[in-house]
């Protein structure tokens, strides 16, 4: 290169410049990664320093709401950004360990953050194969931890103060405050972030996260935004019924939105309004075939509706789409789940949480499978480490209820039912549970009043209409039993189950309770439907119909026959 060219950018240089900041920018849009790096390292690279190009040599300053310091930090953050595609974080730290600009510096914060991740994931890693002494196994609470997130605080701290962050600063530190266990100042640092800047959705979930019941309400910023807020908010607090209700109001006006049909749809599921949820599903498919975010939850509905051909199709499609994404692994473990092959199950599973160890779904998934497979121990770890990621997810407490009553610890079993039933209070389900465990530790007090709210709360399996009348029957009050036997075999009858243990136990024990009241015209129907169904009460019902026809005689006032 000749001798002036090193003092002043010749103009080849300030074209090669150009071409270059220019190449990286396209090829980054592309998504040609490597051949971005490439250009990004010739264009930092470049003997003579970013000093001219095609505007001049203009000793003007530059304008204060530029993002970048200087030209020559816009090239180290294209050569940043670069390695920041390519994972390779630390390298973009390093890149911009001198960088002013907000864009500059949020990116090596977030560099370092992800780093410090990278290599607590790992960690993980190593302790579940094994190595360094730890025991193998997936399961476990891990022990690794982030060792970047002490200096991002005290960095981002000092920013703050001095001379502030914007938006996505805060988000970050609210991030970092998060992992290190301060949710009060995370929820500061995230509310500045999205009043900075409201289309930053990531602090927006960030807040919800750590937004409990038991918290003061947020004071959001006035914003479009908050309204998807607010609807993510009442589907993470399992208020199913006003998520839908906001979700159906936004969708007047994003009416093409696909994660506000896809929001809706799980509200819908998280309603077991599983027919409803499955048609927006398969609706949002055919718009997206290619879509995989929540299809797990959509191969839980044709799990629970037992449609394997569909699910079985589902689960070719997301291998063929992506066979390393989380949900394609769960779509596949329910579909074995669903043929009876459990140890097949839980492989796929484990595989969608080596691809994200945090990924809720597979957790409670695989508790499941653990206890089909009666492996209580794993079961129970395998729920707990799905709480521990999220305190909201009623599914694996009500799974650490059931896997304790296996146990046959009805104390501990309760302990977990009530956590899920403070989740979901309008769930029949939840109400059984407990009930099960009071009458297990003699509370039948307890027990009925834990039916009392599940038969309010649209008992569709007419458990709670059972083991009311059998609670009524055993503390002597016949009256109340034969009216919830009464409505238990209404129940049955409307959904078309004409036979069965329990509803023949109703039919015999209304027989009985008909004929000491007197009632005889309908015991004696009753008695008749009895003998139709057969089953071991037969000889009873028989001598029932006997005593029937002897009281009819009797009371009909003829004296004995001539």
């Amino acid at each position: 290169i000749p001798r002036f060219c090193l003092q002043r950018a010749c103009p080849a240089m300030t074209t090669h410049r150009a071409q270059l900041r220019a190449a990286v920018r396209d090829l980054s849009d592309r998504g040609l990664k490597c051949s971005a790096k490439w250009a990004a390292e010739q264009l930092v690279g470049l003997a003579g320093g970013p000093l001219d190009d095609e505007a001049g040599t203009s000793d003007a300053p530059m304008s204060p709401a530029e993002e970048v310091g200087s030209r020559e930090e816009e090239d180290q953050l294209l050569l940043a950004k670069a390695y920041f595609d390519l994972n390779e974080f630390k390298r973009a730290a390093h890149a911009l360990r001198v960088a002013r600009g907000a864009s500059g510096r949020f990116l090596r914060w977030y560099s370092l953050f992800l780093a410090g991740q990278k290599r607590q994931a790992e960690e993980e890693a190593e302790e579940r194969s094994g190595g360094a002494g730890a025991p193998g196994s997936l399961l476990g609470k891990p022990r690794a931890s982030n060792q970047h997130l002490p200096l991002l605080n005290a960095e981002l701290t000092a920013a703050r103060e001095s001379e502030g962050l914007d938006g996505f600063g805060h988000y970050l530190h609210g991030i970092v405050l998060r992992e290190l266990a301060q949710p009060a100042l995370a929820r500061e640092a995230l509310l500045r972030a999205v009043s900075a800047y409201p289309c930053l959705w990531s602090a927006w979930t960030a807040l919800s996260s750590l937004s409990g019941a038991d918290e003061a309400p947020l004071e959001l910023p006035d914003t479009w935004v908050a309204s998807f807020f607010l609807a993510h908010q009442a589907t993470e607090a399992h208020d199913s019924a006003r998520a839908v209700s906001l979700y159906e109001s936004l969708l007047v006006q994003w009416p093409r939105s696909l994660h506000v049909q896809s929001q809706l749809a799980l509200a819908r599921y998280n309603l077991r309004d599983f027919e409803e949820a499955q048609q927006r599903f398969e609706e949002l498919l055919a718009e997206d075939p290619y879509r995989l975010d929540g299809v797990d939850t959509y191969s839980n509905i044709l799990y629970v509706r037992e449609e394997k051909r569909k699910l079985s199709a589902l689960a070719h499609s997301c291998v063929s789409t992506d066979k390393y994404r989380p949900e394609a692994c769960c779509v596949v473990g329910n579909y074995y789940s669903l043929k009876g092959a459990h140890e097949k199950a839980v492989l796929y599973f484990r595989r969608a949480l080596k691809l994200d160890a945090n990924f809720l779904s597979a957790w409670t998934l695989m508790g499941h499978e653990y206890v089909e497979l009666k492996n209580t121990a794993a079961a129970v770890d395998a729920y707990r480490r799905a709480v521990e990621i999220d305190a909201k997810d009623y599914r694996a407490w009500y799974g650490l209820g059931q896997t304790y009553e296996i146990l046959a610890m009805p104390f501990y079993a309760l302990f977990y039912y009530r956590k899920a039933t403070a989740l979901r209070p309008y769930d029949s389900r939840m109400w059984c549970a407990m009930a099960g465990c009071y009458k297990q530790l003699h509370r039948r007090a307890e027990a009925i009043q834990c039916y009392h709210r599940a038969e309010k709360n649209d008992d569709r399996e007419g458990i709670a209409f059972t083991e009311l009348a059998r609670l009524y029957r055993e503390n002597g009050e016949d009256a109340q039993a034969a009216g919830y036997y009464e409505r238990m075999v209404a129940q049955r009858e409307a959904h078309g189950e004409a036979v069965g243990k329990e509803l023949s136990e109703a039919l015999f024990f209304l027989c009985t309770h008909k004929k000491s009241t007197g009632d005889l015209d309908a015991a004696q129907t009753i008695g008749q439907r009895l003998l139709d169904l057969g089953g071991p009460e037969k000889d009873q019902v028989k001598a029932l119909l006997r005593d029937i026809q002897s009281q009819r005689k009797a009371g009909s006032g003829g004296g004995p026959p001539v």
